[in-house]
């Protein structure tokens, strides 16, 4: 039998025969977090977090970010991509770890999970340190150690450098990788202590919780980790160390948490479940928020204009400026359920409807491409830049920002490009025939 077709509404919602219906209720389960597969709004922060470290960077080789005032306190906030490397991470590498926790499965694989960062990590890199060690420290190319410091890079330990700032010149930017890898590294530990202490609760909702205080703890151990750096006297390089960045990750890893628990929660409609749909319904209020945070890390409540300066009080202010930042940049995408189909035009008034105007902007081709890519931007960036100022003759803290930063911009992308085609991606097409089980068809 042909199903009967239904009559046409009109806008009050009212069958033109006249019976009133009832609002379609929309399925809980559509609403709930993005968990698998790729999720390209949180690549399109990636993006937005590479060319803030590049706007930084250039506006501090120019001078522009150390002027007095408003801008130059701007331009120096820029230097919060970096909380955004580190929470990014936090979301997407804890999150299968989350999982097994919260619905009590066996935790993933050290081992496949370490191989994949080691060869995601390091061919790109090499292939710039190398190139930097070529072209501005020719003077150390016969010290093993120095060899070994900076391909492993180990460098931001070394607490008595040969160079001058974060590393190498050329390399300085790649502290936070360091930082990156060194949690790599201590993940699978964290995950452990996490979860031997979450797999206490009985229910899902009480091993989220469990985890959730646990993560706490990781963040104030962040803070602590600033008494040893500024007491009995500042140490600086440890602001390139793991410790002080903990609470960044910890972020990260309590938004994995909350998005697997939704899923997990008891209820049809729990409190985590409304809270991830209020969060990521509302971008606008989130990103508001994070602005406020931006506003103080670009004044002197958090420190000088150079990395790492300040007291022991201003860098407590910059952590928490950062893992706010940090946070609220990030929670509406890595909370938000999958999207159900392509982006709205932004020009369009669907992109600017119930807060999809984030997915519109992050989700752009442009904004994908640069996620793409991104790795390369911030690897390349300051050999391009220091290559550029020595063509022009540019002493440092002089120049036009505008100078630098289009052809710098423009060099850095198409040598991201080429290392992505060339070296990322072969990279990873052999990992995955490395790690691929013969037994499987």
């Amino acid at each position: 039998m042909a199903p009967t077709p239904s009559a046409p509404e009109d806008p009050t919602g009212t069958p033109s025969g006249g019976a009133r219906t009832t609002p379609a209720v929309p399925d809980p389960a559509r609403l709930l977090p993005q968990v698998d597969g790729r999720h390209a709004t949180l690549d399109g922060i990636r993006a937005v977090a590479a060319l803030m470290v590049l706007v930084f960077h250039v506006a501090t080789e120019t001078g522009d970010s150390l002027a007095p005032g408003v801008l130059g306190g701007a331009l120096s906030a820029f230097d919060l991509a970096v909380p955004l490397f580190f929470t990014l991470s936090g979301v997407l590498l804890y999150r299968p770890w989350a999982r097994a926790v919260l619905d009590g499965s066996r935790s993933p694989s050290a081992r496949t999970y370490l191989w994949r960062r080691v060869v995601r990590v390091f061919p790109a890199y090499w292939v710039v340190a190398l190139a930097a060690l070529l072209l501005y420290s020719r003077e150390h190319l016969d010290s093993p150690r120095y060899w070994l410091e900076v391909m492993t890079l180990a460098f931001p330990y070394d607490t008595d450098p040969s160079w001058v700032g974060t590393g190498p010149y050329g390399l300085g930017q790649m502290w936070s990788l360091s930082v990156e890898v060194s949690f790599y590294l201590l993940l699978p530990v964290f995950a452990l202590l996490l979860s031997l202490w979450a797999r206490r609760g009985g229910t899902p909702d009480a091993r989220g919780r469990r985890l959730l205080w646990g993560l706490g703890v990781m963040a104030l151990l962040g803070f602590a980790a600033l008494l040893p750096q500024f007491i009995p006297e500042p140490r600086h390089y440890m602001h390139a160390w793991l410790p002080r960045t903990l609470g960044m990750f910890a972020a990260g890893m309590a938004l994995a948490v909350l998005s697997e628990w939704a899923r997990h929660e008891s209820g049809p409609d729990g409190p985590v479940r409304r809270f991830c749909r209020t969060v990521a319904s509302s971008p606008g209020v989130c990103w508001l928020a994070a602005g406020g945070f931006f506003a103080l890390a670009a004044t002197d409540a958090t420190g000088g204009r150079f990395i790492g300066a300040g007291d022991l009080w201003t860098s407590a202010f910059s952590s928490a400026a950062d893992i706010g930042f940090a946070f609220l940049v990030i929670a509406p995408a890595a909370l938000a359920p999958r999207p159900a189909g392509p982006p709205a035009p932004l020009r369009s008034a669907a992109a600017w409807r119930d807060g999809r105007w984030l997915d519109s902007l992050l989700r752009h081709r442009v904004c994908q491409y640069l996620a793409k890519v991104s790795y390369g931007v911030f690897l390349w960036q300051f050999l391009v830049l220091y290559l550029w100022r020595d063509f022009t003759g540019q002493e440092i803290f002089t120049g036009t920002f505008w100078l630098d930063m289009v052809p710098v911009t423009a060099a850095t992308v198409l040598l991201a490009a080429a290392t992505h085609r060339w070296v990322e991606e072969p990279s990873r097409r052999w990992s995955r025939r490395v790690l691929r089980d013969p037994r499987r068809p």
